[in-house]
């Protein structure tokens, strides 16, 4: 079991990472770009501790959702092309500018303004254009209407229109006819486009389960967001063969071992209550950590090398766990939260939650720490 230094660590594995941007790459080929999708402060995983090892995997692009993500990204050292797949409201798109970031572009009238503020630092600005081909999100819908807005967008002189991209809302589905009827409607608008003259260099539509099971999506470059991390996208069976490494583990210690007899209640309310006599120990780590509220009484832990289920309401920053039957447990001794067999994708079907949710979740008070 691991010996923490400190009250709680997700330890994020880089050499993970390195395996995963390997099978990523001996998937998709190496004609085709990879663009490491790093929204959420890179999945909850710290933006600044995992690039230099995406860089050194030879990432070619980068995509994050929001302005201040791409800054953090450009501070940790980036000269890669970064793609922002959300909005930036209008007092900020001089940060577009400042930071040397490629928005995503769905309205005439933010690219018009860009345009302006663009011109103001003599810079042509690169953009993609986003298109709505199903999700019902941000985009342009693939109509004449459109057609006619972005020709206007393509001829901004600080402007310049460097990729189209598009999101797919359900390509883990089995059957595919919902990913192959979104990919025909922005493949079809993307002709229109180039015959009209835009061009459209990088041309990119498929996300992480796009990129396993639909070899038809990976054009000039693929957004490989939760395989990148080791989180499944796809159906678990298929998911389990795919050879991709978790990326982040999580713990705690102990600090308090009581006996308690039959009948104790544990925790607020009293939610449960002691049927034997029970050893009961304390870990320093509660909702506020990310450590979910809906854990309680139903979670899981690992101590010694044995599971310990949760016991009673876990606390906004400590929860208790039943070690009756592990044996010596004392203080100090490691708690694991999440590891290789306590997986991101156990906690989530354990919650009914998307993986995503789990990872994001672990607050910044977690110390993320970077091993090889």
């Amino acid at each position: 079991m691991r010996t923490l230094a400190q009250r709680t660590e997700a330890v994020v594995s880089l050499g993970a990472i390195a395996h995963n941007v390997a099978r990523i790459r001996s998937i998709i080929g190496d004609e085709t770009q990879i663009m490491a999708v790093l929204k959420g402060d890179g999945y909850g995983h710290g933006i600044g501790g995992i690039y230099p090892t995406l860089k050194n995997c030879g990432i070619e692009r980068y995509a994050v959702a929001v302005w201040e993500e791409g800054a953090a990204l450009r501070k940790a050292g980036c000269t890669e092309p970064i793609l922002l797949l959300g909005d930036t409201c209008d007092g900020q798109l001089e940060n577009l500018i400042k930071y040397n970031l490629t928005p995503a572009v769905f309205s005439r009238d933010t690219a018009e303004k860009l345009n302006l503020i663009a011109g103001w630092s003599d810079a042509v600005q690169p953009v993609h254009i986003k298109l709505d081909t199903g999700m019902s999100r941000i985009g342009f819908q693939t109509d004449d209407a459109a057609l006619k807005e972005i020709l206007e967008i393509s001829k901004l002189p600080n402007l310049k229109i460097e990729g189209a991209f598009t999101h797919f809302s359900r390509a883990d589905e089995p059957d595919g006819q919902s990913a192959a009827a979104q990919l025909d409607k922005y493949l079809r608008f993307i002709e229109k486009l180039e015959a009209n003259g835009v061009s459209i260099p990088c041309k990119h539509v498929a996300n992480s389960p796009a990129i396993l099971l639909r070899p038809e999506t990976r054009l000039n470059a693929v957004r490989a967001g939760d395989i990148l991390f080791g989180l499944c996208p796809i159906d678990e069976d298929d998911w389990a063969r795919a050879d991709f490494r978790q990326v982040m583990s999580w713990y705690s210690y102990v600090v308090m071992v009581k006996k308690v007899p039959a009948g104790t209640e544990v925790g607020y309310g009293g939610t449960f209550v002691a049927k034997r006599p029970t050893v009961i120990a304390t870990v320093p780590i509660g909702f506020a950590d990310g450590y979910s509220r809906a854990l309680s009484n139903r979670g899981m832990v690992k101590i010694n090398g044995k599971a310990a289920p949760v016991i009673g309401r876990v606390c906004m920053d400590q929860f208790m766990v039943d070690v009756t039957d592990i044996g010596d447990v004392k203080r100090g001794d490691s708690v694991a939260l999440l590891d290789d067999d306590l997986s991101v994708l156990w906690m989530a079907d354990l919650l009914d939650r998307n993986v995503d949710e789990i990872v994001c979740g672990i607050s910044k008070r977690v110390p993320r720490i970077y091993e090889a």
